[in-house]
């Protein structure tokens, strides 16, 4: 086939334009169905024609949880951390419109881990000396720039991660110069006060979904862990409590 052949999506058969084709291992995508893949998926052009369906039919089923989440904490400024705490699940978005973006939800139970990293860049100051030459400061100075990120660990079958920005500009901070000439100062960027902000709001994310993380781990556990035989106080029979927790002959309460 030519370089410029008509070519057609092998997911909806719709023709390709020419600057349309996403390429697949085995195939070619439309721009149009592109869209429909998840945000957070990064590995299209390794995936098959029908690894790629199968995710879209993920995504398809993935509008209705969209549909059913009741938000009852947010979390962030620009991207936000959106929890359904009675259902256990969360989705990470900065779209407004939730039902058009499709932004996939998680368990509670899918968290791995979660980290927050902060991106120092640095960059010296220079002063012109009278020649107009561009000459350092004695001792150097400096200005920074943070940039605070967080990375949710998943367990997904599409991704593994989820990483985002969770400050919308850079905090950009310049130091006050030495006291002294030759006497270098120590810097603490937690003297910022929209450095500390960010970091905590950092913090509170990554604190809340290992939390839950750890919440949902330990149900789990304890809904595995054999059940213990008791005496029932009603028929005084040594019964081991149904899921219920009720007696397995009299149906008594067992707990409370």
């Amino acid at each position: 086939m030519g370089l410029f052949d008509k070519k057609y999506c092998d997911i909806c058969g719709e023709k390709i334009g020419l600057l349309g084709n996403r390429k697949l291992e085995n195939g070619n995508l439309c721009k149009n169905c592109a869209k429909k893949l998840s945000p957070w998926f990064s590995d299209r052009r390794n995936s098959t024609v029908d690894e790629i369906k199968a995710q879209l039919a993920y995504r398809e089923e993935n509008q209705g949880k969209v549909a059913a989440f009741h938000t009852t904490r947010t979390l962030g400024t620009d991207t936000k951390v959106l929890f359904d705490e009675d259902a256990g699940k969360f989705m990470v978005t900065r779209a407004r419109n939730l039902a058009e973006a499709n932004p996939d939800v998680l368990d509670f139970a899918d968290v791995t881990g979660c980290n927050l990293d902060i991106d120092e860049r640095r960059s010296e100051l220079k002063r012109e000396d009278k020649d107009g030459n561009k000459i350092s400061y004695n001792p150097p100075r400096y200005e920074y720039s943070y940039d605070f990120y967080i990375t949710i660990f998943v367990n997904n079958p599409y991704f593994d991660e989820m990483r985002f920005k969770i400050n919308s500009d850079s905090v950009d901070v310049t130091p006050p110069p030495a006291m002294r000439p030759g006497m270098a100062t120590r810097y603490d960027p937690e003297s910022n006060v929209e450095y500390r902000n960010c970091k905590k709001l950092g913090e509170e994310i990554r604190q809340m979904l290992t939390q839950v993380r750890k919440d949902v781990r330990e149900r789990i556990e304890q809904a595995a862990a054999p059940k213990a035989a008791i005496t029932c106080p009603y028929c005084c029979a040594t019964t081991t409590p149904d899921a219920s927790g009720r007696c397995e002959y009299c149906g008594g309460a067992l707990n409370g």
